[in-house]
Protein backbone atom coordinates (compact mmCIF):
# COMPACT_ATOMS: atom_id res chain seq x y z
CA UNK A 1 0.00 0.00 0.00
CA UNK A 2 2.93 2.36 1.24
CA UNK A 3 4.55 1.70 -2.50
CA UNK A 4 1.03 2.04 -4.55
CA UNK A 5 0.17 4.91 -2.26
CA UNK A 6 3.70 7.04 -3.49
CA UNK A 7 2.43 6.46 -7.16
CA UNK A 8 -0.86 6.53 -7.21
CA UNK A 9 -2.28 9.58 -4.69
CA UNK A 10 0.24 12.53 -6.47
CA UNK A 11 -2.52 12.14 -9.42
CA UNK A 12 -4.46 13.87 -7.47
CA UNK A 13 -2.38 16.70 -6.70
CA UNK A 14 -3.09 17.26 -3.29
CA UNK A 15 -5.95 16.39 -0.73
CA UNK A 16 -9.76 17.42 -1.89
CA UNK A 17 -12.45 17.37 0.64
CA UNK A 18 -15.81 18.12 -0.75
CA UNK A 19 -17.97 21.05 0.72
CA UNK A 20 -20.65 18.45 1.83
CA UNK A 21 -18.04 16.62 3.61
CA UNK A 22 -16.84 19.58 5.16
CA UNK A 23 -20.30 20.85 6.60
CA UNK A 24 -20.75 17.38 7.68
CA UNK A 25 -17.45 17.39 9.77
CA UNK A 26 -18.55 20.94 11.05
CA UNK A 27 -21.97 19.67 12.44
CA UNK A 28 -20.17 16.51 13.87
CA UNK A 29 -18.01 18.77 15.65
CA UNK A 30 -20.88 20.93 17.06
CA UNK A 31 -22.76 17.99 18.47
CA UNK A 32 -19.64 16.72 19.82
CA UNK A 33 -19.00 19.93 21.73
CA UNK A 34 -22.67 19.70 23.19
CA UNK A 35 -21.92 16.21 24.30
CA UNK A 36 -18.82 16.97 26.27
CA UNK A 37 -20.49 19.89 27.72
CA UNK A 38 -23.07 17.39 28.88
CA UNK A 39 -21.28 14.97 29.17
CA UNK A 40 -22.43 12.91 31.98
CA UNK A 41 -25.96 13.15 30.38
CA UNK A 42 -24.08 11.73 27.25
CA UNK A 43 -22.62 8.74 29.00
CA UNK A 44 -25.88 8.02 31.05
CA UNK A 45 -27.94 7.75 27.82
CA UNK A 46 -25.24 5.50 26.44
CA UNK A 47 -24.99 3.24 29.26
CA UNK A 48 -28.99 2.51 29.22
CA UNK A 49 -28.77 1.76 25.61
CA UNK A 50 -25.64 -0.56 26.57
CA UNK A 51 -28.05 -1.95 29.28
CA UNK A 52 -30.91 -2.63 26.94
CA UNK A 53 -28.96 -4.84 24.39
CA UNK A 54 -27.57 -6.86 26.59
CA UNK A 55 -30.71 -7.31 28.52
CA UNK A 56 -32.69 -8.13 25.30
CA UNK A 57 -29.62 -10.53 24.46
CA UNK A 58 -31.17 -13.16 27.15
CA UNK A 59 -34.44 -12.79 25.43
CA UNK A 60 -33.21 -13.35 21.89
CA UNK A 61 -34.38 -16.90 20.65
CA UNK A 62 -31.33 -19.50 20.31
CA UNK A 63 -30.33 -22.26 17.74
CA UNK A 64 -27.43 -24.41 16.59
CA UNK A 65 -27.38 -22.95 13.02
CA UNK A 66 -30.52 -21.79 10.79
CA UNK A 67 -32.01 -24.35 8.69
CA UNK A 68 -31.16 -24.74 5.64
CA UNK A 69 -34.32 -24.97 2.58
CA UNK A 70 -32.57 -28.17 0.54
CA UNK A 71 -35.69 -27.64 -1.27
CA UNK A 72 -36.78 -31.11 -0.40
CA UNK A 73 -38.73 -32.71 2.78
CA UNK A 74 -37.36 -36.42 4.07
CA UNK A 75 -40.56 -38.04 5.91
CA UNK A 76 -39.28 -40.63 7.91
CA UNK A 77 -42.29 -43.13 8.12
CA UNK A 78 -42.10 -46.02 11.27
CA UNK A 79 -45.04 -48.89 11.30
CA UNK A 80 -45.81 -51.33 13.85
CA UNK A 81 -42.40 -53.88 14.17
CA UNK A 82 -44.76 -56.49 13.60
CA UNK A 83 -45.87 -55.28 10.13
CA UNK A 84 -45.06 -57.78 6.71
CA UNK A 85 -43.14 -56.54 3.86
CA UNK A 86 -46.47 -56.55 1.48
CA UNK A 87 -48.25 -54.57 4.34
CA UNK A 88 -45.36 -52.18 4.49
CA UNK A 89 -45.21 -51.36 0.93
CA UNK A 90 -49.10 -51.11 0.54
CA UNK A 91 -48.72 -48.10 3.26
CA UNK A 92 -45.63 -46.82 1.67
CA UNK A 93 -47.90 -46.54 -1.43
CA UNK A 94 -50.55 -44.59 0.38
CA UNK A 95 -48.48 -42.12 1.93
CA UNK A 96 -46.70 -41.73 -1.69
CA UNK A 97 -50.10 -41.14 -2.98
CA UNK A 98 -51.29 -38.31 -0.14
CA UNK A 99 -48.60 -36.39 -0.62
CA UNK A 100 -48.36 -36.82 -4.23
CA UNK A 101 -51.76 -34.65 -4.70
CA UNK A 102 -49.94 -31.64 -2.83
CA UNK A 103 -49.26 -29.37 -6.03
CA UNK A 104 -45.33 -28.01 -4.88
CA UNK A 105 -44.14 -31.58 -5.15
CA UNK A 106 -42.65 -32.99 -8.10
CA UNK A 107 -41.77 -36.65 -7.05
CA UNK A 108 -41.99 -38.83 -4.42
CA UNK A 109 -39.94 -42.45 -3.58
CA UNK A 110 -39.48 -44.34 -0.58
CA UNK A 111 -36.98 -46.88 0.63
CA UNK A 112 -38.09 -49.20 3.08
CA UNK A 113 -35.94 -50.51 5.24
CA UNK A 114 -31.67 -51.14 5.30
CA UNK A 115 -29.07 -53.31 4.44
CA UNK A 116 -27.34 -54.20 7.62
CA UNK A 117 -23.81 -53.00 6.40
CA UNK A 118 -25.52 -49.71 5.66
CA UNK A 119 -24.51 -46.94 7.46
CA UNK A 120 -27.55 -48.19 9.65
CA UNK A 121 -29.93 -50.69 9.75
CA UNK A 122 -33.26 -50.48 9.23
CA UNK A 123 -36.54 -52.81 9.58
CA UNK A 124 -39.36 -53.25 7.38
CA UNK A 125 -41.45 -51.32 9.27
CA UNK A 126 -39.42 -47.97 8.87
CA UNK A 127 -39.16 -45.87 5.85
CA UNK A 128 -37.62 -43.00 4.23
CA UNK A 129 -39.81 -40.52 1.76
CA UNK A 130 -38.14 -38.15 -0.26
CA UNK A 131 -40.55 -35.36 -1.49
CA UNK A 132 -38.88 -33.65 -4.02
CA UNK A 133 -40.18 -30.16 -4.23
CA UNK A 134 -40.81 -27.82 -7.38
CA UNK A 135 -38.95 -24.41 -7.59
CA UNK A 136 -40.47 -21.94 -4.80
CA UNK A 137 -40.89 -19.54 -7.08
CA UNK A 138 -43.30 -21.70 -9.62
CA UNK A 139 -45.43 -21.86 -6.25
CA UNK A 140 -48.86 -21.07 -6.87
CA UNK A 141 -50.56 -22.06 -3.65
CA UNK A 142 -49.28 -19.06 -1.36
CA UNK A 143 -47.83 -21.43 1.21
CA UNK A 144 -44.37 -21.38 2.63
CA UNK A 145 -42.42 -24.41 3.23
CA UNK A 146 -42.94 -24.54 7.01
CA UNK A 147 -46.99 -24.43 5.94
CA UNK A 148 -46.94 -27.16 3.61
CA UNK A 149 -45.10 -29.56 5.91
CA UNK A 150 -47.85 -28.80 8.33
CA UNK A 151 -50.81 -29.57 6.09
CA UNK A 152 -48.58 -33.06 4.95
CA UNK A 153 -48.83 -34.01 8.62
CA UNK A 154 -52.28 -33.25 9.07
CA UNK A 155 -52.96 -35.16 5.59
CA UNK A 156 -51.18 -38.20 6.89
CA UNK A 157 -52.42 -38.27 10.45
CA UNK A 158 -55.89 -40.62 8.52
CA UNK A 159 -53.60 -43.47 8.46
CA UNK A 160 -53.29 -44.99 11.72
CA UNK A 161 -51.16 -46.92 13.40
CA UNK A 162 -47.91 -44.58 11.56
CA UNK A 163 -45.57 -41.79 13.04
CA UNK A 164 -43.91 -39.63 10.55
CA UNK A 165 -41.02 -36.89 11.21
CA UNK A 166 -40.41 -34.61 8.67
CA UNK A 167 -36.72 -33.35 8.46
CA UNK A 168 -34.80 -32.73 5.28
CA UNK A 169 -32.15 -35.23 3.49
CA UNK A 170 -29.22 -33.50 4.25
CA UNK A 171 -30.21 -32.22 7.56
CA UNK A 172 -31.73 -35.81 8.61
CA UNK A 173 -28.21 -37.74 7.77
CA UNK A 174 -26.16 -34.95 9.94
CA UNK A 175 -28.27 -34.93 12.81
CA UNK A 176 -28.08 -38.84 12.93
CA UNK A 177 -23.94 -38.80 12.31
CA UNK A 178 -23.78 -35.76 14.87
CA UNK A 179 -25.61 -36.68 17.43
CA UNK A 180 -27.32 -40.00 17.18
CA UNK A 181 -31.09 -38.20 16.56
CA UNK A 182 -32.76 -38.05 13.74
CA UNK A 183 -34.36 -34.88 14.83
CA UNK A 184 -34.10 -31.30 16.41
CA UNK A 185 -34.31 -32.07 19.82
CA UNK A 186 -33.88 -35.27 22.00
CA UNK A 187 -34.54 -36.34 25.54
CA UNK A 188 -32.39 -39.39 26.24
CA UNK A 189 -33.16 -41.60 28.76
CA UNK A 190 -31.06 -44.01 30.63
CA UNK A 191 -31.30 -46.96 33.33
CA UNK A 192 -31.47 -50.83 33.54
CA UNK A 193 -34.77 -52.14 33.36
CA UNK A 194 -36.74 -51.67 29.56
CA UNK A 195 -40.13 -51.49 30.89
CA UNK A 196 -38.94 -48.71 33.35
CA UNK A 197 -37.73 -46.87 30.53
CA UNK A 198 -40.74 -46.94 28.81
CA UNK A 199 -42.59 -45.95 31.30
CA UNK A 200 -40.50 -42.52 31.92
CA UNK A 201 -40.70 -41.89 28.19
CA UNK A 202 -44.29 -42.44 28.52
CA UNK A 203 -44.49 -39.69 30.79
CA UNK A 204 -41.91 -37.58 29.43
CA UNK A 205 -43.81 -37.35 26.42
CA UNK A 206 -46.82 -36.38 27.47
CA UNK A 207 -45.42 -33.64 29.29
CA UNK A 208 -43.70 -32.46 26.35
CA UNK A 209 -46.59 -32.53 24.17
CA UNK A 210 -47.84 -29.66 25.73
CA UNK A 211 -44.81 -27.24 24.90
CA UNK A 212 -45.54 -24.79 21.96
CA UNK A 213 -43.50 -25.40 18.73
CA UNK A 214 -43.34 -29.22 19.48
CA UNK A 215 -43.99 -31.36 16.27
CA UNK A 216 -43.50 -34.73 15.83
CA UNK A 217 -42.86 -35.83 18.65
CA UNK A 218 -42.64 -40.06 19.02
CA UNK A 219 -41.23 -42.34 21.96
CA UNK A 220 -38.15 -44.33 20.00
CA UNK A 221 -39.79 -48.25 19.11
CA UNK A 222 -38.71 -50.51 22.11
CA UNK A 223 -41.17 -53.39 21.31
CA UNK A 224 -43.99 -54.90 19.77
CA UNK A 225 -41.80 -57.45 17.49
CA UNK A 226 -43.73 -60.61 17.12
CA UNK A 227 -41.46 -63.55 17.97
CA UNK A 228 -42.47 -67.14 19.11
CA UNK A 229 -41.17 -68.62 22.13
CA UNK A 230 -40.60 -72.04 22.65
CA UNK A 231 -40.05 -73.41 26.21
CA UNK A 232 -39.54 -77.17 26.54
CA UNK A 233 -40.90 -79.04 29.47
CA UNK A 234 -37.75 -81.04 31.25
CA UNK A 235 -39.94 -83.66 32.38
CA UNK A 236 -42.41 -84.49 29.84
CA UNK A 237 -39.25 -84.59 27.84
CA UNK A 238 -37.88 -86.94 30.36
CA UNK A 239 -40.90 -88.99 30.33
CA UNK A 240 -40.32 -89.56 26.92
CA UNK A 241 -36.15 -90.12 26.98
CA UNK A 242 -35.92 -87.57 24.65
CA UNK A 243 -32.85 -85.22 24.87
CA UNK A 244 -33.36 -81.59 24.97
CA UNK A 245 -30.47 -81.27 22.43
CA UNK A 246 -32.89 -83.66 20.02
CA UNK A 247 -35.79 -80.93 20.55
CA UNK A 248 -33.45 -77.94 20.07
CA UNK A 249 -32.26 -79.52 16.94
CA UNK A 250 -35.44 -80.30 15.43
CA UNK A 251 -36.15 -76.86 15.96
CA UNK A 252 -33.50 -75.38 14.25
CA UNK A 253 -33.57 -77.58 11.27
CA UNK A 254 -36.96 -77.26 10.85
CA UNK A 255 -37.30 -73.03 11.54
CA UNK A 256 -34.11 -72.14 10.78
CA UNK A 257 -32.56 -74.65 8.35
CA UNK A 258 -29.43 -76.94 8.99
CA UNK A 259 -26.19 -76.52 6.58
CA UNK A 260 -26.32 -80.38 5.09
CA UNK A 261 -23.44 -80.06 2.43
CA UNK A 262 -21.01 -77.53 0.33
CA UNK A 263 -21.32 -77.11 -3.41
CA UNK A 264 -18.16 -76.56 -4.78
CA UNK A 265 -17.96 -74.15 -7.54
CA UNK A 266 -14.04 -73.72 -8.48
CA UNK A 267 -12.70 -72.07 -5.84
CA UNK A 268 -16.66 -70.88 -4.07
CA UNK A 269 -18.02 -72.26 -1.82
CA UNK A 270 -22.07 -72.54 -1.38
CA UNK A 271 -23.70 -73.74 1.78
CA UNK A 272 -26.36 -76.29 0.65
CA UNK A 273 -29.15 -75.44 3.60
CA UNK A 274 -32.05 -77.74 4.63
CA UNK A 275 -35.37 -76.95 6.32
CA UNK A 276 -38.81 -77.43 6.21
CA UNK A 277 -41.76 -76.30 3.54
CA UNK A 278 -43.54 -72.95 4.67
CA UNK A 279 -46.57 -75.12 5.70
CA UNK A 280 -44.52 -76.60 8.23
CA UNK A 281 -43.12 -73.78 10.01
CA UNK A 282 -44.84 -71.05 9.33
CA UNK A 283 -47.53 -70.63 12.39
CA UNK A 284 -47.70 -71.61 15.83
CA UNK A 285 -49.89 -75.22 14.87
CA UNK A 286 -47.80 -76.15 12.65
CA UNK A 287 -44.58 -75.87 14.51
CA UNK A 288 -46.13 -77.78 17.59
CA UNK A 289 -47.36 -80.65 15.57
CA UNK A 290 -43.81 -81.43 14.23
CA UNK A 291 -43.09 -84.81 15.41
CA UNK A 292 -39.58 -86.23 16.65
CA UNK A 293 -38.91 -90.15 17.24
CA UNK A 294 -38.42 -91.00 20.41
CA UNK A 295 -35.76 -93.83 21.95
CA UNK A 296 -38.68 -96.00 21.62
CA UNK A 297 -39.58 -95.43 18.20
CA UNK A 298 -42.57 -93.25 19.51
CA UNK A 299 -43.82 -90.01 17.42
CA UNK A 300 -44.41 -87.55 19.17
CA UNK A 301 -45.58 -84.09 18.64
CA UNK A 302 -43.17 -81.50 19.82
CA UNK A 303 -46.20 -79.65 21.36
CA UNK A 304 -46.41 -82.67 23.95
CA UNK A 305 -42.83 -81.45 25.12
CA UNK A 306 -42.91 -77.57 24.98
CA UNK A 307 -44.97 -75.25 25.07
CA UNK A 308 -45.28 -72.98 21.61
CA UNK A 309 -46.60 -69.14 22.47
CA UNK A 310 -46.59 -66.36 20.62
CA UNK A 311 -44.81 -62.73 22.17
CA UNK A 312 -43.98 -59.52 22.07
CA UNK A 313 -40.42 -58.66 22.15
CA UNK A 314 -38.47 -55.38 22.08
CA UNK A 315 -37.56 -54.69 18.42
CA UNK A 316 -34.32 -52.95 19.62
CA UNK A 317 -32.46 -51.83 22.48
CA UNK A 318 -30.32 -48.64 22.03
CA UNK A 319 -27.47 -48.22 24.19
CA UNK A 320 -24.80 -45.45 24.85
CA UNK A 321 -21.55 -45.39 26.65
CA UNK A 322 -22.80 -49.24 27.72
CA UNK A 323 -26.00 -48.08 29.31
CA UNK A 324 -29.41 -48.58 28.04
CA UNK A 325 -31.13 -46.09 26.84
CA UNK A 326 -34.64 -44.73 25.26
CA UNK A 327 -35.10 -41.60 22.86
CA UNK A 328 -38.32 -39.26 22.68
CA UNK A 329 -37.67 -36.95 20.18
CA UNK A 330 -39.68 -33.81 18.04
CA UNK A 331 -38.88 -31.70 15.76
CA UNK A 332 -39.24 -27.52 16.30
CA UNK A 333 -41.74 -25.81 14.49
CA UNK A 334 -42.37 -21.75 14.56
CA UNK A 335 -40.31 -21.28 17.49
CA UNK A 336 -36.53 -21.38 18.28
CA UNK A 337 -34.70 -24.59 19.51
CA UNK A 338 -33.15 -23.00 22.95
CA UNK A 339 -36.79 -21.74 24.17
CA UNK A 340 -38.39 -24.85 23.60
CA UNK A 341 -35.74 -27.03 25.27
CA UNK A 342 -36.15 -24.36 28.13
CA UNK A 343 -40.15 -24.72 28.32
CA UNK A 344 -39.53 -28.53 28.07
CA UNK A 345 -37.11 -28.42 31.43
CA UNK A 346 -39.86 -27.02 33.08
CA UNK A 347 -42.23 -29.38 32.01
CA UNK A 348 -40.35 -32.54 33.36
CA UNK A 349 -39.02 -30.50 36.59
CA UNK A 350 -41.79 -32.58 38.95
CA UNK A 351 -40.96 -36.06 37.12
CA UNK A 352 -39.30 -38.04 39.40
CA UNK A 353 -36.47 -40.22 38.35
CA UNK A 354 -36.19 -43.66 40.23
CA UNK A 355 -32.72 -44.49 41.47
CA UNK A 356 -30.51 -45.90 38.45
CA UNK A 357 -32.15 -43.46 35.76
CA UNK A 358 -31.53 -40.01 34.54
CA UNK A 359 -32.07 -37.84 31.21
CA UNK A 360 -29.92 -35.84 28.76
CA UNK A 361 -30.93 -33.34 25.86
CA UNK A 362 -29.42 -34.41 22.08
CA UNK A 363 -30.20 -33.32 18.73
CA UNK A 364 -29.63 -29.68 17.36
CA UNK A 365 -29.76 -28.64 21.26
CA UNK A 366 -26.88 -30.92 22.11
CA UNK A 367 -24.95 -29.40 19.34
CA UNK A 368 -25.70 -26.19 20.32
CA UNK A 369 -24.64 -26.08 23.97
CA UNK A 370 -21.46 -28.04 22.71
CA UNK A 371 -20.98 -24.54 20.00
CA UNK A 372 -22.08 -22.07 22.88
CA UNK A 373 -19.60 -23.74 25.68
CA UNK A 374 -16.72 -23.04 23.09
CA UNK A 375 -17.98 -19.97 22.25
CA UNK A 376 -17.54 -19.24 26.11
CA UNK A 377 -14.19 -19.47 26.20
CA UNK A 378 -13.14 -18.35 22.38
CA UNK A 379 -14.90 -14.92 22.61
CA UNK A 380 -12.85 -13.61 25.74
CA UNK A 381 -10.02 -15.15 24.32
CA UNK A 382 -10.21 -13.28 21.40
CA UNK A 383 -10.92 -9.70 23.58
CA UNK A 384 -8.20 -10.83 26.02
CA UNK A 385 -5.61 -10.96 23.10
CA UNK A 386 -7.39 -7.86 21.76
CA UNK A 387 -6.45 -5.85 24.59
CA UNK A 388 -2.97 -6.95 25.08
CA UNK A 389 -2.70 -5.84 21.83
CA UNK A 390 -3.94 -2.39 22.28
CA UNK A 391 -1.95 -2.21 25.63
CA UNK A 392 1.06 -2.41 23.47
CA UNK A 393 -0.05 0.25 21.10
CA UNK A 394 -0.68 2.78 23.26
CA UNK A 395 1.19 1.82 26.43
CA UNK A 396 -1.25 2.35 28.90
CA UNK A 397 -4.19 -0.41 30.26
CA UNK A 398 -6.64 2.66 30.54
CA UNK A 399 -6.28 4.04 27.02
CA UNK A 400 -6.81 0.29 25.84
CA UNK A 401 -9.90 0.18 28.30
CA UNK A 402 -11.39 2.86 26.46
CA UNK A 403 -11.11 1.43 23.05
CA UNK A 404 -12.40 -2.19 24.26
CA UNK A 405 -15.53 -0.05 25.12
CA UNK A 406 -16.51 -0.40 21.45
CA UNK A 407 -17.61 -4.14 21.73
CA UNK A 408 -20.60 -3.27 23.81
CA UNK A 409 -21.53 -0.74 21.68
CA UNK A 410 -21.09 -3.20 18.53
CA UNK A 411 -23.07 -5.80 20.28
CA UNK A 412 -25.96 -3.49 20.76
CA UNK A 413 -26.50 -3.26 17.36
CA UNK A 414 -26.12 -6.92 16.69
CA UNK A 415 -28.43 -7.91 18.73
CA UNK A 416 -30.72 -5.30 17.51
CA UNK A 417 -30.38 -6.15 14.03
CA UNK A 418 -31.36 -9.87 15.13
CA UNK A 419 -34.46 -8.34 16.57
CA UNK A 420 -35.30 -6.54 13.61
CA UNK A 421 -35.29 -8.72 11.34
CA UNK A 422 -36.71 -12.09 13.14
CA UNK A 423 -33.53 -14.05 13.34
CA UNK A 424 -31.97 -15.81 16.32
CA UNK A 425 -28.96 -16.41 17.83
CA UNK A 426 -26.85 -19.34 16.00
CA UNK A 427 -23.25 -19.98 16.07
CA UNK A 428 -23.55 -17.98 12.50
CA UNK A 429 -24.85 -14.83 14.19
CA UNK A 430 -21.89 -15.70 17.08
CA UNK A 431 -19.44 -15.45 14.51
CA UNK A 432 -20.35 -12.43 13.43
CA UNK A 433 -20.26 -11.00 16.84
CA UNK A 434 -16.41 -12.05 16.71
CA UNK A 435 -16.05 -10.25 12.75
CA UNK A 436 -18.03 -7.07 14.58
CA UNK A 437 -15.59 -6.87 17.71
CA UNK A 438 -12.59 -6.46 15.01
CA UNK A 439 -14.01 -3.42 13.19
CA UNK A 440 -15.36 -1.48 16.32
CA UNK A 441 -11.86 -1.69 18.12
CA UNK A 442 -9.96 -0.33 14.60
CA UNK A 443 -12.47 2.48 14.61
CA UNK A 444 -11.43 3.32 18.16
CA UNK A 445 -7.96 2.85 17.45
CA UNK A 446 -8.32 5.34 14.87
CA UNK A 447 -9.50 8.16 16.83
CA UNK A 448 -7.40 7.85 19.97
CA UNK A 449 -3.85 7.15 18.47
CA UNK A 450 -5.05 10.52 16.22
CA UNK A 451 -5.98 13.01 19.56
CA UNK A 452 -3.00 11.18 21.71
CA UNK A 453 -0.84 13.02 18.37
CA UNK A 454 -2.29 15.85 19.13
CA UNK A 455 -1.73 16.32 22.73
CA UNK A 456 1.81 15.08 21.83
CA UNK A 457 2.19 18.12 20.07
CA UNK A 458 0.81 20.48 23.19
CA UNK A 459 -2.26 21.02 22.43
CA UNK A 460 -5.20 20.89 25.05
CA UNK A 461 -7.02 18.00 26.25
CA UNK A 462 -10.40 19.34 24.89
CA UNK A 463 -8.90 20.77 22.13
CA UNK A 464 -7.05 18.23 21.14
CA UNK A 465 -10.42 16.12 21.32
CA UNK A 466 -12.33 17.60 19.19
CA UNK A 467 -9.55 18.64 16.27
CA UNK A 468 -8.79 14.76 16.71
CA UNK A 469 -12.08 13.07 16.69
CA UNK A 470 -12.49 16.06 13.21
CA UNK A 471 -10.07 15.37 11.14
CA UNK A 472 -11.02 11.22 11.64
CA UNK A 473 -14.71 11.31 11.31
CA UNK A 474 -13.84 10.57 7.32
CA UNK A 475 -11.45 7.31 8.31
CA UNK A 476 -13.77 6.14 10.83
CA UNK A 477 -17.02 6.25 8.28
CA UNK A 478 -15.14 4.67 5.19
CA UNK A 479 -14.39 1.85 7.27
CA UNK A 480 -17.63 1.41 8.95
CA UNK A 481 -19.17 2.03 5.84
CA UNK A 482 -16.90 -0.91 3.87
CA UNK A 483 -17.46 -2.91 6.07
CA UNK A 484 -21.15 -2.25 6.31
CA UNK A 485 -22.08 -2.44 2.47
CA UNK A 486 -19.88 -5.22 1.87
CA UNK A 487 -21.91 -7.50 3.92
CA UNK A 488 -25.05 -6.40 2.33
CA UNK A 489 -25.62 -8.65 -0.39
CA UNK A 490 -25.21 -11.39 2.07
CA UNK A 491 -27.76 -9.92 4.19
CA UNK A 492 -30.38 -9.64 1.35
CA UNK A 493 -29.28 -12.92 -0.41
CA UNK A 494 -32.30 -15.37 -0.67
CA UNK A 495 -29.99 -18.03 -2.72
CA UNK A 496 -28.74 -21.54 -1.58
CA UNK A 497 -27.17 -20.76 2.04
CA UNK A 498 -28.28 -17.46 2.37
CA UNK A 499 -30.02 -18.54 5.82
CA UNK A 500 -26.76 -18.93 7.18
CA UNK A 501 -25.17 -16.10 6.18
CA UNK A 502 -28.33 -14.13 6.85
CA UNK A 503 -27.43 -14.01 10.52
CA UNK A 504 -23.69 -13.23 10.03
CA UNK A 505 -24.74 -10.12 8.01
CA UNK A 506 -27.22 -8.62 9.92
CA UNK A 507 -24.73 -8.84 12.86
CA UNK A 508 -22.10 -7.08 11.41
CA UNK A 509 -24.13 -4.47 10.02
CA UNK A 510 -26.45 -3.79 12.99
CA UNK A 511 -23.24 -3.49 14.77
CA UNK A 512 -21.14 -1.19 13.07
CA UNK A 513 -24.15 1.28 12.74
CA UNK A 514 -24.52 1.41 16.51
CA UNK A 515 -20.82 1.06 17.44
CA UNK A 516 -19.94 3.44 14.36
CA UNK A 517 -22.30 6.38 16.16
CA UNK A 518 -21.50 5.92 19.66
CA UNK A 519 -17.91 5.78 18.85
CA UNK A 520 -18.02 9.35 17.35
CA UNK A 521 -19.64 10.73 20.30
CA UNK A 522 -19.12 8.56 23.63
CA UNK A 523 -15.50 7.23 23.08
CA UNK A 524 -14.47 11.06 23.13
CA UNK A 525 -16.49 11.67 25.76
CA UNK A 526 -15.02 8.61 27.72
CA UNK A 527 -11.58 9.37 27.02
CA UNK A 528 -11.73 13.01 28.01
CA UNK A 529 -13.25 12.19 31.32
CA UNK A 530 -10.25 9.52 31.81
CA UNK A 531 -7.88 11.58 30.95
CA UNK A 532 -8.85 14.96 33.03
CA UNK A 533 -8.80 12.41 36.51
CA UNK A 534 -5.41 10.88 34.91
CA UNK A 535 -4.20 14.45 34.71
CA UNK A 536 -5.87 15.99 38.03
CA UNK A 537 -4.18 13.04 40.09
CA UNK A 538 -0.77 13.71 38.46
CA UNK A 539 -0.90 17.03 39.24
CA UNK A 540 -1.92 16.83 42.86
CA UNK A 541 0.63 13.86 43.41
CA UNK A 542 3.43 16.39 42.47
CA UNK A 543 5.74 18.22 44.59
CA UNK A 544 4.63 22.06 45.01
CA UNK A 545 6.43 24.64 42.91
CA UNK A 546 9.97 25.73 44.30
CA UNK A 547 9.93 22.92 47.00
CA UNK A 548 12.93 20.33 46.15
Amino acid sequence: MPVAASYLLRLGGGHHEEGWFARLRRRYVRHLADALRRRWWTLAVAAAVVSLGLGSLGLIGTEFMPRLDEGAILIETRRLPSISLPASVEVATQIERIVGTFPEVESVVSKIGRPDLATEAMGIYQADVYVNLRPIETWTTGRSKEALVRDMATALAVLPGVSFNFSQPMAMRLDEVVSGVKADVALKIFGPDLDELARLAEAARQRLARVPGIADLQVEVLSGAAQLEITIDHEAAARYGVNVSDVQELIETAVGGKTATELLDGARRFAIVVRFPDALRSTRDAIAGLTLTAPGGERIPLGRIASVREGVAPEAIGHENSQRRLVVQANVRGRDVGSVVADAKRQLADLSWPAGYFSTWGGQFENQERATRRLMLVIPLSLAIIFALLVLTFRTARQAAIVILNVPFALVGGVAGLWLRGLNLSLSASVGFVALFGVAVLNGVVMIAAVNGLRAHGRALRDAVLEGAGTRLKPVLMTALVAAFGFVPMALSHGAGAEVQRPLATVVIGGIITSTLLTLIVLPTVYELVEERVARRTAAAAPPAGVD
